[in-house]
């Protein structure tokens, strides 16, 4: 499972952001099969290389490694800009989610 993880959260990530494998290579310096390489498992990216994918999908180590289906870019980015707001923000866009879900409810 492992051996395989790496691979395939990169291509799951790239896919969502609906680039292909070429035009990252190239996107992050690399040859143009560099990232396909990674994705079919033949190779694996330095760290250096690792955290500049990360950069290139506005996240961080932790959250490519989420393995949660969930998990996807748009999810990401919601928590990555949730965490930037204030208590009393966060407090309000929880209401206003709270309110979403409520009047979706009352529809169905």
């Amino acid at each position: 499972m492992y051996e395989t993880f790496l691979g395939e959260r990169l291509a799951q990530l790239r896919i969502a952001k609906g680039i292909s494998a070429r035009e990252m290579s190239l996107a992050l310096g690399q040859s143009e099969a560099y990232i396909n390489r990674i994705e079919n498992n033949q190779m694996l990216p330095s760290m250096s290389v690792f955290f500049y994918i990360c950069d290139y999908f506005n996240i961080s180590p932790k959250d490519f490694f989420d393995d949660d289906p969930e998990a996807d870019l748009e999810y990401i980015e919601l928590i990555h800009n949730l965490r930037q707001l204030t208590d009393e923000e966060r407090s309000h866009i929880s209401l206003l989610v709270t309110d979403i879900i409520r009047h979706i409810s009352k529809e169905n």
